[in-house]
C-alpha cells in the first residue's frame, strides 16, 4: 500500500504522471482542475491531448461502508452496457478510480427533473439497468443496509436521544415484511440516484457519445429491489406525486404495472432517507469536511416520517 496519501494535498501534473497516468508523461499540456459534488471524495477533472478524464480520490474512512473492489468491478459492468462512462483505472494502492469525463456533459440539478422533456431519458438507463443480467458482487437489502449503518453509529457511541432511531426502524422491519421482495428477485440498482450523478450530454453534441445520459458514483449499487432505486431517487430530487407519476409510467413503459410499480416504491420511500440520516450522522462523526451532515441528515428523518405517516393514512399500515 502506497504511503502517499493524495486525499491530503493537490494533484500536481507530477502526481498523475509518476503515480496514476505514466502513459500521458509524454503530453505537451496536461491540465488539472477541481471538480465540484463530492461531499465525501476528492474529484479532478485531467485533460490533455489524449483524453479527458475524471479522477476520484476516495474519502477518509469511506471504507466504513463501501468495498472499492465491489465498486470498481460494478464500474466495469455497467460501462459495459453504456450506461456509465467508461472506466480507464482503478489504483486501489492510491485510492482511485479514473473514468472517461463527459466532455460535453451537463451534471443535473433537482429542477431538472421538473422537465417533461427529461423524464424517458432519465429513466431509460434506469430500467436498462433493472432489466440487465448482469451481477453486481454486492447485494443491498434496505433493511440490513439500515441495520448497518444503525451498528456503525452504535459503535461510534454517538448518542441522539433527539431521533426516535431504534423506533422507527422497527417500522422499517414492518415494512420489510409487508414488501416482502426475495434477494433473488432483485435487480442490478444504483441505491444513490441523487440529480448529479445523472449527465446529460449537451444539445449538439448528442453524435459523438452512445448514449444521452449517463450515471455515475456507484459507490452503493448493488442487487437490490428495483423500486428501492426509483424511491431513492424519489426522495432526493423530492418533485411532488404528480411529477412521480410520470417518472413511473415511463420507467414502466406499459410493462409494468403502473400501480404496483407505485404501491412499492411508496413503501420503499422511508428506507433511503433513514439510511442517509444514519450515514450522515457517522460522517458527522468521523469526516474531517466541512459539511452541515447533522442538518443534512435532519431532513432525511423528518421526511422519513412524514412518508411512514403516509403510508399508515393511504395504506393503513400499522406499526405496532
Amino acid at each position: 500500500m502506497s504511503s502517499i496519501n493524495l486525499l491530503e494535498q493537490e494533484l500536481t501534473r507530477d502526481l498523475f504522471v509518476d503515480l496514476l497516468m505514466p502513459e500521458w508523461k509524454d503530453c505537451k499540456e496536461i491540465n488539472i482542475s477541481i471538480l465540484s459534488g463530492g461531499i465525501t471524495n476528492k474529484l479532478y477533472r485531467v485533460t490533455s491531448e489524449k483524453g479527458d478524464l475524471a479522477v476520484r480520490i476516495y474519502g477518509d474512512k469511506t471504507e466504513m461502508f463501501i468495498n472499492r473492489d465491489y465498486e470498481a468491478e460494478t464500474m466495469q459492468k455497467v460501462s459495459e452496457i453504456g450506461i456509465s462512462p467508461k472506466m480507464i483505472k482503478y489504483l486501489p494502492e492510491y485510492h482511485v478510480t479514473i473514468v472517461e469525463f463527459i466532455t460535453h456533459g451537463y451534471t443535473l440539478k433537482n429542477p431538472d427533473f421538473l422537465k417533461e422533456e427529461l423524464r424517458e431519458k432519465i429513466v431509460n438507463p434506469i430500467r436498462r439497468l433493472h432489466d440487465s443480467s448482469i451481477v453486481l458482487p454486492r447485494v443491498f437489502n434496505p433493511l440490513i443496509e439500515v441495520k448497518k449503518m444503525d451498528k456503525i453509529l452504535d459503535d461510534l457511541n454517538a448518542k441522539y436521544p433527539e431521533f426516535k432511531i431504534k423506533e422507527t426502524i422497527e417500522k422499517l422491519e414492518v415494512l420489510s415484511d409487508k414488501i416482502n421482495i426475495p434477494e433473488d428477485k432483485y435487480r442490478a440498482c444504483h441505491n444513490d440516484l441523487l440529480a448529479e450523478n445523472f449527465i446529460l450530454v449537451k444539445e449538439g453534441y448528442e453524435h459523438l457519445y452512445d448514449e444521452p445520459l449517463y450515471i455515475i458514483d456507484w459507490e452503493y449499487a448493488g442487487m437490490a429491489p428495483k423500486y428501492y432505486d426509483i424511491a431513492d431517487m424519489f426522495q432526493e430530487i423530492l418533485v411532488g406525486r404528480e411529477v412521480e407519476k410520470s417518472f413511473i409510467e415511463h420507467y414502466c413503459a406499459g410493462k409494468d404495472d403502473v400501480e404496483e410499480a407505485t404501491y412499492y416504491i411508496e413503501m420503499f420511500k422511508p428506507f433511503p432517507d433513514i439510511f442517509w440520516f444514519l450515514w450522515s450522522l457517522i460522517q458527522q462523526n468521523i469526516s474531517t469536511i466541512e459539511f452541515d451532515f447533522y442538518n443534512y441528515g435532519r431532513v432525511k428523518y423528518e421526511n422519513a416520517q412524514k412518508n411512514l405517516e403516509y403510508l399508515s393514512q393511504r395504506y393503513g399500515v400499522s406499526y405496532k
